[in-house]
């Protein structure tokens, strides 16, 4: 199933000119990766990219055979995110095929181990990458590691940053 599967990682903070790129960036890469028998597609449910990610992916579900897998750090994750995006967030979550959460508490570790488990599960990574550190760095340092197609979206030029 991992060669028929794409993770998302990206920052949780994306600016309205960015989103206007990643919006049709997006649609195209996940209409490539469908082409060539890609139908899973894993997110984190985080603000942001990955919320971004997770609406296309449903959008194109309408009219494509693709799924949505979310897996999440835990339960809590959104509670202290304003209300409405509380509201969209559980609003993907009622639509998407499956959610896991990888601790059922908050910890020093669930946000780590919720990109860990994507990455394990895909070939694929679509990312948003605008800095070498945090998670976002951590998660495509880690999909190249394990082997993964990364493919970037709107970012500074990979080979300008340091990676390993």
């Amino acid at each position: 199933m991992r060669e028929k599967s794409c993770c998302f990682t990206g920052h949780r903070a994306v600016s309205a000119a960015d989103r206007d790129v990643l919006e049709p960036a997006l649609r195209s890469e996940i209409l490539r990766l469908c082409e060539s028998g890609v139908t899973e597609y894993y997110a984190g449910g985080a603000r942001g990219f990955d919320m971004l990610a997770e609406k296309t992916v449903l959008a194109l579900r309408e009219e494509l055979p693709i799924r949505l897998h979310l897996l999440l750090p835990c339960p809590q994750q959104a509670e202290r995110w304003p209300q409405y995006l509380r509201r969209e967030y559980e609003e993907i979550l009622k639509r998407a095929d499956s959610v896991h959460y990888v601790s059922e508490e908050y910890d020093d570790t669930c946000m780590r181990r919720r990109n860990d488990a994507m990455v394990e599960r895909s070939a694929y990574c679509i990312c948003y990458l605008q800095r070498e550190t945090g998670g976002t760095a951590y998660t495509v340092k880690h999909a190249r590691r394990a082997g993964c197609t990364v493919i970037h979206l709107l970012t500074v030029e990979p080979e300008q940053m340091t990676m390993e």
